[in-house]
Parts: structure tokens; sequence; C-alpha cells
């Protein structure tokens, strides 16, 4: 008895130990791969404002740490700006449609990417431990070009370009004004809800170790990225989000968190059936009402 006692202590002690062997290398790949956007499989536009009807400039600029950034620039009619910020892993010919609403109200629109996105360089991504630098090398741009007005300039980011909107603003108290559609509230309130729809693993036990690895590789804490320290910092500038209920992406709590933690005035637009950054698809008038209504309200005709 004693024997078959010790052997199955054994087996099920190796089979423990396969498992977490196992368990550490699926989840180090796989938060390799959340971190990281290779050039050869990335997502990148298929349109241009061309396509929109719209007059724009194809832009390469340099960040500050010598990566090369792509972009379009749209002129101002009225000369406020809107710079449009896409989210994770997606690119700036995803925001087309909304662009080309703003620009037929008079406003210019710079649509950005962000290092190792679209076709700018770079394959690491740090959730703006480092991509401050690029919306820094963007909002210089827009400031340096003819025609902008630079006491009216705003910014709009989708999803975690939501989320580099709000630090980036809050850093840069010339930015008049953020909109954020979908934005996640930090990285540890919404790593479960976005490691099950990324990964496609359960968040228990799998999202603390591809936290782990995820920090190890990027060189960056998930703690820094909390977007509910930085809106606050934001007013008396105004903020407007937008959060769907049904969002599997970032953390549907995500919206209401941001709204709770930012200064007046400020707006919360909430739609219990709306997925991820589905407002403008899906609502698009009323978003020409609400949204586009309240930048003419706080940058001018």
């Amino acid at each position: 008895m004693k024997r078959w006692h010790k052997a199955t202590l054994s087996i099920v002690s190796a089979a423990i130990t396969v498992a977490l062997v196992a368990s550490g290398v699926i989840t180090r790949a796989k938060a390799h791969e959340l971190i990281t956007n290779p050039v050869q499989t990335r997502r990148v536009p298929h349109k241009t404002p061309a396509d929109f009807r719209l007059t724009f400039e194809d832009l390469t600029i340099g960040s500050a740490d010598g990566l090369k950034l792509a972009g379009w620039f749209v002129p101002s009619q009225n000369g406020a700006v809107i710079i449009f910020v896409h989210g994770y892993k997606d690119h700036r010919g995803s925001m087309l449609g909304a662009a080309a609403m703003y620009a037929r109200h008079g406003f210019g629109v710079l649509l950005a990417s962000v290092r190792a996105h679209d076709r700018s360089e770079g394959e690491r991504l740090t959730f703006g431990h480092e991509e401050m630098k690029d919306l820094e090398a963007w909002y210089r741009f827009v400031t340096q070009h003819p025609g902008v007005d630079t006491s009216r300039i705003a910014i709009l980011g989708v999803s975690m370009g939501g989320s580099l909107a709000i630090q980036y603003a809050a850093h840069n108290t010339h930015v008049a004004a953020v909109i954020a559609d979908c934005a996640f509230s930090s990285l540890d309130d919404t790593v479960e809800t976005s490691v099950k729809y990324f990964t496609g693993l359960p968040p228990f036990p799998f999202a603390p170790m591809i936290r782990l690895w995820a920090e190890r590789e990027g060189g960056f804490s998930f703690a820094e990225v909390d977007a509910k320290k930085w809106i606050g910092h934001i007013s008396p500038r105004p903020v407007f989000l937008m959060q769907g209920g049904a969002d599997v992406v970032v953390s549907p709590a995500s919206g209401q968190a941001l709204y709770a933690a930012a200064g007046e005035p400020k707006e919360l637009w909430f739609e219990p059936a709306l997925g991820h950054a589905r407002f403008f698809d899906e609502r698009q008038a009323e978003y020409e009402r609400r949204v586009v209504g309240w930048v003419e309200r706080y940058l001018g005709r």
C-alpha cells in the first residue's frame, strides 16, 4: 500500500510539474504576442482619405527616439484640429469614416499611427510607456502646420488610443479637449477581459502569468498604465467618454470608472447594447449630433 501511495504521489507531482511548465511556456508565448506587432502580420490601411473625397497630406515624421511614424493630415477649414489615435493592433484607416464626418464640419483631421502599428516603425507595444513620444511628435507637427489655431487642438482616441489620448492630454495642458471611445480605465481593470478576448485563455489562472511575462519582456509595469490617475488632471478642459455595455474587448465598467475619476466638464455616453467601439458605426446620426456637436461647442465653429 505504501509503495502504491508513493507511486501515486510521484505521478501526481510529475503531472503538476508538466502542467506548470506547459502553462509557463504557453503564457510566455501569449504575452509576447500581446506586446509585439510584427510587420509581416500587421494590419494596414487599404483606403486613404481620397476614398472619402478628402484632400490630404501623406506623412512620415520622426519620434524623439528615432522611429518613423506614418499618418495622414486633412487641412482645417475652421482652424481647429482633431488628432485621431487608433486602437490596439489597429490602424489609421479604421477611423476614416469618423474623420470624414469631422472634416465635413470644417475640422482639420490628423490620422496618426503610433509605433508598432500600421506602417510605423517598431514592433513592441508598451500601452503608453513609449507611445507618448509618438503623440508628442504628432502634436508638434500639428502646431507647426499653417492655418492651425494651436489653442483649438483636440485629441480623439479609440480603445487603447483613448487611454493614450487621456494620458497625453494629462501631461500636455495645451490639448483643448479629449474624446475617448471605449478606452480601458487601466490595464489592471481590463486584463481579465482582454486576455480572454485576445488569447482565448480563461482569465484564471492565466491572466496573472501573462501579465508577469508581459511586464518582464516589455520593461513596464501594468500598474503604471492607469488612465484613472491621469484623467482628473485634464480638468478644466472638457472630456467626452463613450462606453458600450456589451464590450468584450475591455471591461464594460471602464467608462464609468473614468467618468467618476474625471473632473468637470465631462460627459459619458453609455450604450448598454453596444459592443467595443461601435458608436460611430452603429449610431452615426446620434454620434454626429452628440459627439461632433460637443466638439463644436468647446472648440468653436
